[in-house]
């Protein structure tokens, strides 16, 4: 019943190894992957024109999870808007726990130049928590400096 000071020392040290080695375990191993967030690369086509008020549409592809999802955009931004281009922007969609979380209205304040050619950048965030950050060359003559809402549709 009564065992050594040298035992007591020996079991507890063995409960405190399995202990950590649980602990270590559970943050080792991924959560489920219908609850986990997982990040997708985007690639966008973009044709953009307007004097102050700006419209345009496109299509691209999410990749996400090994699958390719095709989708739509339209847009409208308001502010100091003037001429036409066409972009091509790639980047990462990030917060997205389900493909359906996507799709949807996303805000963004930025702007960009081109004179014949030059460079736009994006970041964009939905009501679902879905982050994109894109970039890329465009063609055309534009100035840009404005606050843009485009919807994203799956198809």
């Amino acid at each position: 019943m009564f065992q050594s000071p040298e035992r007591r020392t020996e079991l507890l040290l063995q409960l405190l190894g399995r202990l950590a080695a649980i602990v270590l375990l559970a943050l080792l191993v991924p959560a489920t992957p219908t609850f986990a967030q997982a990040s997708g690369q985007v690639r966008v086509k973009i044709i953009k024109a307007g004097l102050l008020v700006g419209g345009g549409a496109g299509n691209g592809v999410l990749t996400y999870r090994g699958r390719n999802y095709p989708f739509s955009v339209s847009g409208l931004s308001l502010g100091v808007t003037a001429g036409a281009s066409f972009g091509r922007l790639k980047g990462w969609a990030s917060g997205i726990r389900e493909i359906s979380d996507f799709a949807g209205t996303y805000s963004s304040v930025g702007g960009g130049a081109a004179l014949v050619g030059g460079i736009n950048g994006v970041q964009l965030r939905n009501d679902k928590g879905v982050t994109m950050v894109l970039q890329g060359p465009k063609a055309g003559l534009e100035f840009a400096a404005n606050l843009s809402q485009i919807t994203i549709s799956l198809r």
